[in-house]
């Protein structure tokens, strides 16, 4: 039985951005892609705030620059950061959106992928709610997973080789999603997904 071909016209994803099954949350930290068709990396990170803890508005508040920082101490050393990335993952696997797939959101800072500089501009940044050490939850691969494909389909530069942690496009810089995240767990349900 041979694979499914991508489609050969831009999906309603590709046009739109907008993933139906996100429950939308605007971030205003965003901008325009230098070429709203250049999408051909997707990077995924992780957070958790307070750090290593779950649940509650803090993830987005701060993307959304709404953080208390009376809440925590911590919120007062991030909340003038002004980030966001394309789409969360909670550890129940709800899917989050900030930003539309055809924006520029800001989650990768200074970074470089194949000797390509700038991966804001070309790729779709997710976090996924978890910690560098803390195992995610199966609900998080399955929604990782299926977001990923929807996205390969919209977008078919983003091959698997061009599936990226954010330690691996800032080296020295930046940790997630950390050695708690299963790249094959992750890779064998994309691969199922076709």
């Amino acid at each position: 039985m041979s694979a499914p071909q991508f489609p050969k016209f831009p999906s309603r994803l590709r046009s739109s951005g907008r993933l139906p099954s996100a429950r939308w949350c605007p971030s205003p930290n965003y901008g325009p892609r230098p070429d709203a068709e250049d999408v051909s990396l997707l990077v995924i990170h992780n957070i958790s705030l307070p750090p290593e803890q779950f649940g509650g508005p803090h993830i987005e508040n701060f993307f959304c620059n709404k953080l208390d920082t009376s809440v925590h101490p911590y919120f007062e050393e991030i909340a003038a950061l002004r980030v966001s990335p394309h789409l969360l993952i909670r550890r129940d696997g709800e899917l989050v959106q900030f930003v539309s797939l055809r924006e520029r959101a800001w989650h990768a800072g200074r970074s470089i992928f194949c000797g390509r500089k700038e991966c804001n501009d070309y790729s779709v940044g997710i976090e996924l709610e978890g910690a560098d050490t803390i195992p995610y939850t199966e609900a998080q691969y399955h929604q990782l997973a299926v977001t990923a494909r929807k996205i390969m389909v919209a977008w078919p530069e983003i091959t698997p080789e061009r599936i990226a942690g954010h330690s691996d496009i800032a080296p020295g810089r930046k940790t997630d999603p950390g050695p708690a995240f299963d790249w094959d767990r992750f890779m064998g349900l994309l691969a199922e997904q076709r």
